[in-house]
């Protein structure tokens, strides 16, 4: 545990240097108290940009960082150094996964501050699971990634899929179909109901199944690329 602390407090250090990860906490967050206090459209669904920016943080910012932090400490031989200090592979992993996680719950705290107090600790519990899951997958597509630029080619259209996918499926029948089998979209059904009232076996089934993936392919990249 001691390691993993290290591993956090390096992680916090570097954020704060690196402006391209930092931002990834920073925007949604950010975005959503703004549109929610600027924007009044009648008819407009209640939290409707809470709501919407929630499911595409949850899809976007723990999978963009974590893919990025590994593949850059790969890149810059910064892991091998690690290693040769004793730094085991799963510590490290957890370090940067409970980092990454926290930060991203921070900003899901952030999120919440308009929503009504009653509703606030569902909202936390749900986004709790979609940043482990989105956290879990970053992970596999860094230990995978030789450098920084496989490693966006990678991201990208993944990101592209879990954070845009939800969005668009409220404007097409088709395309919400589709995007149910991923983790997002039930997510986002929770969301919107913001009450575990009428869920079905199904959604359950399917978020359980996508972080079951998650896990496997991680160890699956892990077992075959390592951290070296």
């Amino acid at each position: 545990m001691r390691n993993v602390a290290v591993i956090i407090r390096k992680q916090l250090k570097d954020t704060l240097k690196n402006k391209t990860v930092l931002i990834q906490f920073i925007m949604f967050p950010v975005m959503t108290l703004i549109m929610e206090n600027a924007i009044s459209v009648p008819d407009m669904p209640e939290l409707f940009f809470t709501k919407l920016f929630s499911v595409m943080y949850m899809g976007m910012a723990p999978l963009t960082s974590v893919a990025s932090i590994i593949s850059e400490e790969k890149e810059k031989n910064t892991l091998r150094v690690l290693m040769m200090a004793n730094v085991k592979p799963w510590e490290y992993l957890a370090g940067v996964g409970i980092y990454v996680w926290m930060l991203c719950m921070a900003g899901a705290g952030i999120m919440a501050t308009g929503l009504p107090a009653s509703v606030i600790p569902f909202y936390l519990g749900v986004m709790a699971v979609g940043i482990a899951i989105s956290v879990a997958m970053g992970a596999c597509i860094g230990v995978f990634s030789p450098n920084q630029m496989v490693a966006t080619s990678l991201f990208m259209p993944v990101m592209m899929v879990f954070s845009f996918a939800p969005m668009l499926a409220m404007f097409n029948d088709k395309i919400e179909k589709v995007a149910g089998i991923f983790y997002t979209q039930q997510l986002k059904i929770l969301i919107n109901q913001m009450s575990f009232d009428g869920i079905k076996p199904s959604a359950v089934l399917t978020v359980a199944v996508n972080a079951a993936l998650a896990l496997l392919l991680f160890f699956a990249a892990f077992r075959k690329k390592g951290l070296e």
